[in-house]
């Protein structure tokens, strides 16, 4: 299929409730390349695409919404809703220490960086439990070692976060200064 040319109606719709099904069904984000192995029909990224920015338009007014993370696309509840949802499952979200807090901005903002550079912005040492920590959560990974005499890992975030935090980039974090002026 050419991106000259234009969709039947029938047609758009049958591939909008592959994809609307294959999304609904998925406990993961899924990619463009993922979605493509779906369609019968071969289909350009680009109209994969604009099914799915149409999908968007047709959620606009429900409780979940299709979203783009940074693995790919997934269904989320839209977030005035989860109050409704916590109801069935009353579990309280993890509570994450002010320094594992601190740390996950320093990685996510100064990426890469290594648990030095982490300590001399913060001022006080980083407990192993707190890396620990977020690497458990699937937050950061070690991406490899900075040059430099001992050879210190370099910490990074992972897709993980960002589909997490329902980004698909980390330009999409608030600006450091914004964040600065309101603590």
């Amino acid at each position: 299929m050419s991106d000259s040319t234009e969709l039947s109606c029938e047609l758009q719709g049958r591939l909008k409730m592959i994809l609307e099904t294959a999304l609904l069904a998925s406990q993961e984000a899924l990619t463009l390349s993922q979605m493509k192995l779906l369609i019968d029909e071969p289909m350009t990224s680009g109209e994969i695409e604009s099914l799915l920015s149409d999908m968007q338009r047709d959620w606009q007014n429900r409780g979940v919404e299709l979203v783009e993370v940074a693995s790919g696309w997934r269904f989320r509840a839209r977030p005035h809703m989860q109050a409704y949802l916590d109801r069935l499952n009353p579990q309280k979200p993890p509570r994450y220490s002010r320094a594992v807090l601190e740390t996950l901005a320093i990685i996510a903002y100064r990426q890469p960086v290594t648990r030095g550079d982490i300590e001399e912005i913060r001022g006080v040492a980083v407990s192993a439990q707190t890396l620990k920590t977020l690497e458990s959560r699937g937050w950061i990974e070690v991406i490899g070692t900075r040059d430099t005499p001992g050879r210190p890992d370099l910490f990074a975030t992972t897709k993980q976060l960002l589909d997490d935090l329902n980004l698909r980039t980390l330009e999409e974090l608030p600006p450091l200064n914004q964040m600065t002026l309101e603590v």
